[in-house]
């Protein structure tokens, strides 16, 4: 089995709470400030060996200075959930985030920590030309990478048929479409497609779509940045179900 690493406080804390027995190894920096120190006490805690170096050796090792003095090792496991474990588990309160072809790992990871906030059961992209998830997406997630599942399916189109005929509605997102954000009662299992940065979503995959919606613009910029617009649609549909 392979390992991967993690970086940043907050998903190396998260990946110790959620899963301990994939965790190999905590690196941090040899000279720990009061927020490592409480890193390295839990990693401790769960039996997890703990490894000090200097911290030109943890930018090496992480690849980037961003690291926040710490690197985790973890064995490199398969998702939490596959695809077909998502189609058998979909209930009334099932809220999907799919996104066709995101390509920059920061947008990818604020996504998942909005997909965490809001309580999405999984999230789906393509298998194909679409950025993994790596250090880099679980550092900007702070943790929703650990705590959301990340779904590759080989086709996009055809797995948006298979969840409407598992009974979710799918709602994509367009600059083209009628209907505002703020049109649809959103009850019920969903799913929230959103596109690739400049591109948007295709045309497979908008055909596949049950409503396109955008946001509303007032200002002179035409459109928001992927994962931004995909905050302000997660959490105006959390609002829509919880009346």
């Amino acid at each position: 089995m392979s390992s991967s690493f993690i970086y940043g406080i907050h998903a190396v804390m998260r990946r110790l709470q959620q899963a301990p027995s994939e965790c190999v190894e905590l690196i941090c920096m040899d000279k720990p400030n009061p927020r490592l120190s409480q890193l390295i006490d839990q990693a401790h805690s769960v039996g997890v060996m703990v490894r000090s170096v200097a911290r030109a050796e943890l930018t090496q090792l992480s690849g980037t200075s961003k690291h926040q003095g710490c690197l985790l090792q973890t064995l490199h496991s398969a998702p939490l959930l596959d695809f077909q474990q998502c189609l058998n588990s979909i209930e009334q309160n099932t809220l999907l985030l799919v996104l066709d072809g995101v390509q920059d790992p920061h947008n990818l990871g604020a996504c998942l920590r909005s997909a965490d906030a809001c309580g999405v059961t999984a999230v789906l992209v393509p298998k194909d030309r679409a950025v993994k998830v790596n250090a880099t997406v679980r550092k900007v997630a702070a943790g929703g990478a650990e705590s959301v599942p990340v779904i590759e399916v080989t086709n996009i189109a055809r797995s948006l048929k298979d969840l409407k005929q598992a009974g979710v509605w799918i709602y994509g997102t367009s600059d083209r479409a009628e209907d505002s954000l703020y049109d649809h009662d959103y009850a019920g299992p969903i799913a929230l497609v959103m596109g690739a940065e400049g591109s948007g979503l295709r045309r497979l995959t908008m055909e596949s779509c049950d409503h396109l919606v955008k946001l509303p613009m007032r200002g002179q910029v035409e459109s928001l940045n992927v994962s931004v617009a995909t905050g302000v649609c997660l959490f105006e549909m959390l609002r829509s179900r919880a009346n």
